[in-house]
């Protein structure tokens, strides 16, 4: 600096000029702040959220790890550049559920590069990111945020090697740190020393360890080396030689870090004895070499010999492992250290005959690795775009883990060589079980296997025996692929076979391809099976190419007396909606976000969930992430006031309905069951309506998949969309983690309106008017449809008129009573008339008897009359037999004894009383009630000498009638 020109540094030093490098992570370098705080803590929780204090980016040697929880964690760098400089360094970023950004903000706290803030995750190993830095002042930030909120812990993010450039240039050179070297002068930084040597600070070269001891890479001293044990070598296959024959053998594990020489070291077990090879995988065949070689096209094998496929089928398409005795050419297998996050070239898993297996790494916490690469897929019929699934192809594993500690066995698929996104973790041991991924994309794609014994680093093995094993792999519809059996196709002319056109079944009986009728769909399940005509559920239709089933947003239910019409049109788009808000352990509040499409259109999926967390740029950058799309999609939504970034955070979305199962009233309907208890019960008149879904995506807590229920229920006091619910003992929408249950009330779910839902009221009849109102039954379930008919008015007659005619009926009736009463009566008197003048004729006579004729009917009488006898006299009769009574006293008994022509007013002369009144010259008889002095008697009885008396005719001179009248 004296003569102010730059000298090369010497060996074993590094410089970098104008800049400065932190590639020492023991601890956090000086410079340097490292903080952490709640994004968001809710006030009701008071002292029980846990304090971010301590979720800080933690130092591990050769690199910084960021936090993993919902804490913010902040690495902040200040610098100050003399010229225009780049900041530089490394990262692995292996999780999405990790919001990582990196920025640069100036002296006015102002980002300065915000197009590189937010971090892409990497694919394979570390990755190298730059940005440039402007002159002055500059703050650098590295910030990392969680928004795991489920059980699963995301992989944090790595940082190493930040590099500086454009500071002041420096007066010095820096020695390199123990485990690195710098050979030559001028060096701008270090190189690691290899395995198996070491080296001190300022080294120009490493030292070779002694043969007793070892060395990891970049270390800065030599171990002894332990003395072997059973952890220490692994067994494999060795590949079938000539005669068909295989070999056990034993390999020490790599890199060999015990000694076997020591006293009480385990030895290498010697090779077992040679065995048969077990057959070729199905589809393969053995060629002369003892080498397994595919069949050709047409033919199919169970892995002993290859049989041309019969006349009328096509060999099925796959890849099926189930026989380990070499690693398949499109399998390869490595070692992802736990340590540096690099690989190393050496097997992760090993060949064991009936399995595959992972083998002992360089540490316990290292990532065993085994990937299996599919050129394509060549389905038996093209996935439509709005078929009911978008399979393309499936993938059944079955595996083990044996765990000792808490293991990790992930599942990863990766599309055209990009990332591997895990889509499935196993923790601890589990039994044997089979795993099934559904592929729905035509691509190139990699199925990736990692197992990790523990994630923390110790010297040693020790979890050797902690394992993971591959049974068997089985891939559908592999292009290029080879066959195990073959299956009834539509053949051609010429011979061979034409898939059936869409919305066609294959017709076992006749070959050919037959239409799917109307109602039915296309199901190709279980995989490599024929497809078949599959009917679709209640409530549901079939499309024109019988692809899938849907709901065309109508519904009928037919209840007693009448059949009520639904149309759900208005709540065919997307809904979204979501529950109420949950905080974690730390305070960051979330939401269980649900985007809902009823009946999408006309079967096509509309709903979308995204996962913006690793693509959370501004709207108009355009950034959309990973999209789920379905009938009912969930997503973990950070609201944007929350994370202070201008949209909202949405992580891990998932399909929960693919497919419409049906549509009806009934709780339970193809194994899906809405239990009613979830929600309050529903208006006993009108039922709820419920959707039935299914997801085809295959979780290790849902073997079946996941599946949905929306429960429509008719609330008229909700217009539009209404409002959605899920199970109040359940508040994120599902009570087993694998069928989810919502609650939606609106009046769009109310039936359409029909004659049974109003009722007529009559008006009173006022001025000859009477007015008929229509009005609604309360409450009132229905909506739209038939209108209220208007007010009918028609004529009627008033309460006066009616009264005016009941007084007219009245008077007719009385009138005609009265004349009825004068006429009986005339009659009667006419009656009377007639018996006392045969009363009086029979007196007069003296018992003569006149002819019936003479009496009964006189001269001038109508013939017509009848006679009648009265045992009881009327008050007119009293009168006259009075009258007659005094005339008789005044004329005396002497007159009718002598003469002849009448008796006067008195009884017989020569009846007499008699008391039995059966004598002859007895009398009256005494039942006659007579006496000689009071006339004739009542009723006139028989009498034993005369006969009876009422056929005795009128006495002459009888004035008063015949007896028995009055």
């Amino acid at each position: 600096m004296k003569a102010q020109s730059c000298k090369p540094c010497a060996e074993g030093t590094y410089s970098l000029g104008t800049g400065v490098r932190f590639d020492e992570w023991d601890e956090v370098p000086h410079g340097f702040a490292n903080v952490a705080t709640n994004l968001e803590v809710d006030d009701s929780f008071g002292d029980t959220v846990e304090n971010c204090t301590a979720s800080t980016w933690v130092p591990l040697g050769d690199y910084i790890a960021s936090n993993t929880d919902e804490c913010t964690a902040t690495l902040m760098y200040a610098v100050n550049l003399k010229q225009s400089g780049t900041v530089s360094f490394e990262y692995i970023y292996p999780d999405s559920s990790i919001v990582f950004e990196f920025f640069v903000q100036n002296d006015q706290c102002q980002p300065t590069v915000e197009e590189s803030r937010w971090m892409r995750t990497t694919e394979k190993g570390w990755e190298f990111h730059s940005v440039e830095l402007s002159r002055g002042n500059n703050v650098l930030y590295w910030r990392t945020t969680a928004f795991s909120v489920w059980s699963k812990v995301p992989k944090p993010v790595l940082v190493r090697n930040i590099g500086i450039t454009g500071v002041a240039y420096t007066s010095e050179c820096f020695p390199c740190k123990p485990g690195t070297y710098a050979a030559a002068a001028g060096s701008s930084f270090c190189q690691l020393c290899p395995a198996n040597t070491f080296s001190s600070k300022g080294a120009t070269a490493c030292q070779p360890c002694e043969l007793a001891t070892y060395a990891e890479q970049g270390s800065a001293s030599c171990k002894v080396r332990p003395p072997c044990t059973d952890k220490d070598y692994f067994y494999t296959h060795t590949a079938c030689d000539a005669n068909g024959e295989t070999q056990l053998m034993f390999k020490w594990a790599e890199p060999k870090i015990c000694n076997e020489e020591l006293p009480q070291a385990a030895q290498l077990p010697p090779s077992g004895v040679k065995t048969k090879c077990p057959p070729c995988n199905p589809g393969f065949f053995k060629s002369n070499s003892s080498a397994c070689e595919p069949c050709p096209y047409g033919s199919y094998s169970n892995g002993s010999g290859c049989i041309r496929c019969p006349a009328g089928t096509e060999p099925v398409l796959g890849l099926e492992y189930k026989w380990w005795n070499v690693l398949p050419p499109n399998m390869e297998t490595t070692v992802l250290s736990g340590i540096n996050f690099e690989y190393k070239g050496m097997a992760g898993w090993e060949v064991a005959g009936d399995y595959i297996y992972t083998a002992a790494g360089a540490s316990d916490n290292d990532f065993m690795i085994l990937t299996l690469v599919v050129p394509g897929f060549s389905p038996p019929q093209p996935a439509l775009e709005d078929g009911d699934s978008k399979e393309v192809a499936r993938i059944t594993f079955v595996f083990e883990t044996m765990c000792s500690v808490s293991c990790e066995l992930y599942f990863m698929v990766g599309v055209n060589s990009r990332t591997n996104t895990p889509v499935e973790t196993w923790t601890g041991p589990k039994g044997k079980q089979s795993y099934t991924y559904v592929v729905e994309k035509n691509a190139t794609m990699s199925f990736t296997w990692a197992f990790q014994r523990t994630p923390y680093h110790e010297a040693g093995r020790r979890y050797t025996s902690d394992v993971a094993k591959l049974y068997s792999v089985n891939i559908t519809n592999v292009l290029g692929g080879v066959a195990s059996f073959c299956r009834r196709c539509a053949p051609e002319p010429g011979g061979a076979c034409a898939p059936c056109p869409p919305g066609h079944a294959l017709d076992h009986a006749t070959g050919a391809c037959q239409p799917c009728p109307p109602g039915t769909y296309l199901q190709g399940h279980p995989p490599g099976s024929t497809p078949t005509c599959q009917p679709c559920g209640p409530g549901t239709h079939s499309n024109q190419v019988r692809s899938l089933c849907y709901n065309n947003c109508s519904f009928s239910l037919a209840l007693p007396g009448r059949t009520l019409h639904y149309d759900f049109s208005a709540l065919a788009t997307s809904t979204a909606f979501a529950s109420g808000p949950s905080f974690t352990s730390k305070g960051l509040k979330y939401f269980h976000h649900f985007n809902i499409s009823l009946c999408g259109n006309r079967g096509r999926k509309v709903a979308s969930c995204t996962d913006n967390v690793t693509d959370a740029r501004l709207p108009e950058e355009g950034g959309t992430g990973r999209v789920v799309t379905s009938h009912v999609c969930q997503a973990i939504v950070v609201p944007s006031d929350v994370v202070g970034y201008r949209a909202v955070v949405s992580s891990q979305p998932v399909s929960l309905a693919d497919r419409v199962v049906g549509v009806t009233t009934s709780p339970t309907l193809d194994g899906i069951t809405a239990p009613p208890e979830l929600f309050p019960p529903a208006n006993p008149e009108l039922p709820d309506i419920i959707f039935f879904y299914r997801s085809s995506e295959v979780t290790q807590s849902c073997s079946g998949g996941r599946a949905t229920t929306i429960r429509l229920r008719c609330d008229p006091l909700q217009p539009g969309t209404g409002s959605l619910a899920v199970p109040s003992k359940c508040p994120e929408g599902t009570c087993d983690g694998c069928t989810f249950h919502l609650l939606w009330a609106t009046a769009e779910g109310c039936p359409r309106c029909s004659a049974s839902h109003f009722r007529a009221i009559v008006g009173a009849c006022q001025g000859g008017l009477q007015r008929t109102t229509y009005v609604w039954r309360e409450p009132r379930l229905c909506r739209g449809g038939q209108r209220l008919p208007p007010p009918r008015v028609r004529g009627c007659r008033s309460a006066d008129f009616w009264l005016k005619v009941g007084v007219s009926v009245g008077t007719c009736v009385a009138v005609l009573l009265a004349a009825l009463a004068a006429y009986f009566w005339k009659k009667n008197q006419k009656l009377e008339y007639k018996y006392s003048k045969l009363v009086m004729n029979a007196a007069a006579k003296e018992s003569e008897l006149p002819a019936p004729d003479s009496c009964a009917i006189m001269e001038g009488e109508d013939a017509e009359d009848e006679l009648i006898f009265a045992s009881k006299k009327s008050l007119l009769g009293k009168i006259k037999a009075f009258t007659s009574k005094v005339g008789a006293r005044q004329e005396g008994h002497g007159h009718g004894a002598g003469a002849g022509a009448t008796w006067g007013r008195g009884c017989h002369e020569d009846w007499g009383h008699h008391k039995d009144g059966d004598a002859p010259g007895g009398g009256v008889p005494q039942e006659w009630g007579c006496h000689k002095d009071q006339g004739c008697p009542r009723g006139w009885g028989y009498h034993k000498d005369r006969g009876d008396p009422r056929v005795w005719g009128c006495p002459r001179g009888w004035e008063w009638g015949c007896p028995g009248v009055s």
